[in-house]
C-alpha cells in the first residue's frame, strides 16, 4: 500500500474483526509495554483503553508500506492495530500525540467506579514482574517475538513504525533476557490472559462518607452563596466530612485480616499474604486497637520508615501477622499491601511505643521468610519471626567459609531464639547470618541465607559464579549463597555489608564476572560486582578486585543502576593498580560477552579478550575504556573511565 492510501469503511470493518479476534493478545502486548510505575489497576484499564482506541476511523492513513523484501506480519490490519497500540503505550518513546499519558486522560472509556481491578495471581502479572526493569521497547519486543511469534525483522519494523528510538537494539536486548523455555510455555497458557481480571470493591464506608461529605460541602457552598447574595455573612456551620481510617472502620481490631494456618502450603503465592496470625496475644483486642490507633495517629511515638515508604495509615483493614510478648515488650506485626509495620510497647501497655515500617514489594519465598521481632539492648542479638514454610533454621559466620552451621531453636509459633547479629560498628570480627531451609511441602532441598542489616526485614544473600564456556552460552543466574564456592566468595566481602545499613535493600548478590593472572607474579585475581537491590527495583553496585590474599580493592561504584543485574548483564570496569614489584598497571575486565577491550587516554592499549593488563608508564590521567561485545555493539566502563585510581 502506498503512503497516500487511506482506510475505507470495508477496511475498518476488517480491522475491527481482527481487533476483536486478537483482543487478548493485544491487551497482553499493551499491559506488558506500559510503564512499570503504573499500578496494576491503572495498567489494566489503560491496556484495554489503548486497544479499544486502536481501531482506525474511515479515512485514517494506512501508513508507510513495509520495507522492500519484508513484511510486518500476515495481515496489514493486524499490523496497523498493533502499531497503534504500541504508539499509545511506548512511553515516552512514542510520538507526543500517542503517549500513555494521552490515553490516560478521562473520560474516554473504559473506566470503573467503586472497584479495583488487577490480573489474578499467577497470571499475566507474573510475566510483568519477570520483565520489570526492562525498558518499554524491550518489553514490547519480547512480547512480539516470543509470544506473538513475529520474526526479529518483523518485530524491528513494527517497533520502528510505532516510534521506538532503537528497534534493533530493543529486539536484541529482548533476545538476551534470561527467560527459559519453561516460562515461555507458561506465558502461553490461558491464565496468562490480561483480559482476565480480579475485582474487589474499594472501601465502601469511606466512599459513602465521602459522598455525604461532598453533598454537605455542596450544601454549604449553596448557603454561602445565598448569604452573599443578600450581603449577609454570618459565621457558617462547621461542616467536617467524616474521613480517614477511624471513619472507615480500619481501626477496628475485629476487621483485621487473618489467614488460615495452612494457607501457605496450598497457594502459588508464597509470600507475606500466606502468613497466618501468630503469637500469644493475637486475640488481645486492646493491644491490637492500640497498635492500629498509634499507626493512624503516631503523636510522639518514635517512627522509623524504610527508604521509599511512608507511615501513612492503611486505607483498608490490614493483615495481622503476629501479636505477642517478647523480652518485656509487646510486639504487633501488621501487613498493609506492600508494607509491613511493627508496633512495640512496654509489656504493661504504656511507655516506649515504637512504630517501624518496611517495604515488601514482590516479596517471595526468601524475602518474605523472616521479620525481626525484637533486639536485645545494645543490639548484640535479635529474635525473628520465621515464615510458616521454614522447616529448619541455622546460623553461620559469613567470615569463616569452612565453619559448620549451628542450629537455631525456633518455637512452635515461629519465633526464634536470640541469634547474634552483625556488628553495627567497630571491629568486624564475625558476620553472623541465618541459613534457612524451606519445607519440602513447597520445594525440595531449598536453603538460603539472610543477613540482618538493622532493618525490620533481613536481606537475602546470593552468589553468581564465574562464566562457564563461550560468550554464546546462557548467562549464569544468581544462586543461593550456601555452597562452598559461594561462601568462599562472600568471606572476604562480608564486613563490607556494613556499608549497606539502613539502605532499604531486599537482596545483595556477588557476581564473579571475570578472572585473570596479575602481572609481576601477583597471583590470580577475581573481578566481582556486588549489587544491592532495593525494594523499588534500582540498586547500588560496587566492582571489586578480589586477590588471593589481602583486602579486596574497590574499582568502581554506581548508584540507582541496572548494572550487574538481570537487565544489566554487560559490564566493563578498570583501574590503576600497583603490583608488589612497585610497577603501575592499567587493569580492566569485562563480563562474558566482552570479546575485546580498548584503552585510550593516559594509557593506549588493547586486548582481544575479556581482561586487560597494560603497563602505565606515562603520567597519571584519565583513561577511557571500551569493550566490544560478541553480539555486536560496545560497552563503556562503569564509572566512565579507568584512570585516576590508585
Amino acid at each position: 500500500m502506498s503512503t497516500s492510501q487511506r482506510f475505507d469503511s470495508a477496511a475498518v470493518e476488517h480491522a475491527e474483526a481482527v481487533l476483536v479476534e486478537q483482543y487478548p493478545r493485544l491487551v497482553r502486548l499493551a499491559y506488558l509495554t506500559l510503564p512499570d510505575s503504573l499500578g496494576r489497576h491503572t495498567r489494566v484499564l489503560l491496556a484495554h483503553k489503548a486497544v479499544q482506541r486502536a481501531l482506525p476511523r474511515p479515512g485514517t492513513p494506512t501508513g508507510p508500506a513495509p520495507a522492500e523484501g519484508g513484511t510486518d506480519g500476515p495481515d496489514p490490519a493486524l499490523t496497523l492495530v498493533r502499531t497503534r497500540v504500541l504508539r499509545a503505550t511506548l512511553a515516552p518513546t512514542g510520538p507526543a500525540g500517542g503517549t500513555w499519558a494521552r490515553i490516560a486522560r478521562p473520560p474516554v472509556p473504559p473506566f470503573v467506579w467503586g472497584l479495583r481491578l488487577w490480573p489474578p495471581a499467577g497470571g499475566i502479572d507474573e510475566a510483568a514482574q519477570t520483565l520489570s526493569g526492562a525498558p518499554a521497547p524491550v518489553r514490547a519486543a519480547f512480547v512480539l517475538h516470543h509470544l506473538d511469534d513475529l520474526t526479529q525483522g518483523q518485530a524491528e519494523r513494527l517497533l520502528g513504525r510505532a516510534g521506538a528510538a532503537d528497534p534493533a537494539g530493543a529486539v536484541r536486548d529482548a533476545l538476551a533476557l534470561p527467560v527459559g523455555e519453561g516460562l515461555l510455555r507458561a506465558l502461553r497458557r490461558p491464565e496468562f490472559d490480561a483480559s482476565v481480571v480480579s475485582a474487589r470493591p474499594t472501601d465502601l464506608l469511606r466512599r459513602r462518607r465521602r459522598a455525604r461529605a461532598c453533598w454537605a460541602a455542596l450544601a454549604t457552598l449553596t448557603l454561602t452563596l445565598t448569604a452573599l447574595s443578600v450581603q449577609h455573612s454570618p459565621e457558617g456551620p462547621d461542616v467536617r466530612p467524616a474521613a480517614g481510617p477511624a471513619a472507615s472502620g480500619v481501626l477496628d481490631p475485629g476487621r483485621l485480616q487473618r489467614v488460615p494456618a495452612e494457607a501457605w502450603a496450598d497457594t502459588a503465592r508464597v509470600d507475606f499474604t500466606a502468613w497466618p496470625a501468630r503469637g500469644g496475644r493475637s486475640g488481645d483486642r486492646d493491644l491490637l486497637a492500640r497498635a492500629l490507633r498509634t499507626w493512624a495517629a503516631p503523636g510522639t511515638t518514635q517512627v522509623t520508615t524504610a527508604p521509599g515508604t511512608t507511615a501513612e495509615p492503611p486505607a483498608q483493614a490490614p493483615q495481622l501477622l503476629y501479636a505477642g510478648d517478647l523480652d518485656g515488650r509487646a510486639v504487633v506485626l501488621l501487613r498493609d499491601g506492600d508494607r509491613v509495620v511493627r508496633y512495640g510497647e512496654g509489656a504493661t501497655g504504656s511507655g516506649g511505643r515504637t512504630l517501624d515500617v518496611t517495604r515488601t514489594d514482590d516479596a517471595g519465598v526468601t524475602t518474605a521468610a523472616a521479620l525481626t521481632l525484637s533486639r536485645a539492648p545494645g543490639g548484640a542479638s535479635a529474635r525473628y519471626l520465621l515464615a510458616p514454610w521454614i522447616a529448619t533454621a541455622t546460623t553461620r559466620d559469613l567470615l569463616r567459609a569452612g565453619d559448620p552451621a549451628r542450629t537455631l531453636a525456633v518455637a512452635a509459633d515461629g519465633v526464634s531464639a536470640p541469634a547474634a547479629v552483625p556488628p553495627a560498628g567497630g571491629t568486624c570480627a564475625s558476620w553472623p547470618v541465618l541459613e534457612l531451609t524451606s519445607s519440602t511441602r513447597i520445594v525440595e532441598k531449598h536453603s538460603f541465607v539472610l543477613t540482618d542489616l538493622g532493618a525490620l526485614s533481613p536481606v537475602h544473600l546470593t552468589y553468581t559464579p564465574l562464566p562457564d564456556g563461550p560468550a554464546a552460552a546462557p548467562a549464569r543466574q544468581p544462586r543461593e549463597a550456601t555452597g562452598p564456592e559461594a561462601r568462599a566468595a562472600w568471606a572476604p566481602l562480608a564486613c563490607r555489608l556494613g556499608e549497606l545499613r539502613a539502605g532499604g535493600y531486599r537482596a545483595v548478590n556477588v557476581w564473579d564476572f571475570a578472572a585473570a593472572q596479575l602481572p609481576d607474579g601477583a597471583g590470580r585475581a577475581v573481578w566481582s560486582c556486588t549489587r544491592a537491590s532495593g525494594w523499588a527495583g534500582p540498586g547500588d553496585v560496587t566492582v571489586r578486585l578480589r586477590l588471593e590474599t589481602g583486602t579486596p580493592q574497590d574499582v568502581a561504584r554506581a548508584r540507582s543502576t541496572a548494572a550487574c543485574g538481570r537487565f544489566g548483564q554487560h559490564l566493563l570496569a578498570g583501574f590503576r593498580w600497583r603490583s608488589p614489584a612497585g610497577r603501575w598497571y592499567l587493569l580492566a575486565a569485562g563480563s562474558r560477552q566482552v570479546t575485546g577491550i580498548t584503552a585510550t587516554g593516559a594509557v593506549r592499549a588493547g586486548a582481544a579478550d575479556r581482561t586487560l593488563a597494560a603497563p602505565w608508564t606515562g603520567p597519571d590521567g584519565p583513561v577511557s575504556l571500551t569493550g566490544t561485545l560478541a553480539g555486536g555493539g560496545t560497552v563503556t566502563a562503569l564509572d566512565g573511565a579507568g584512570g585516576g585510581r590508585d
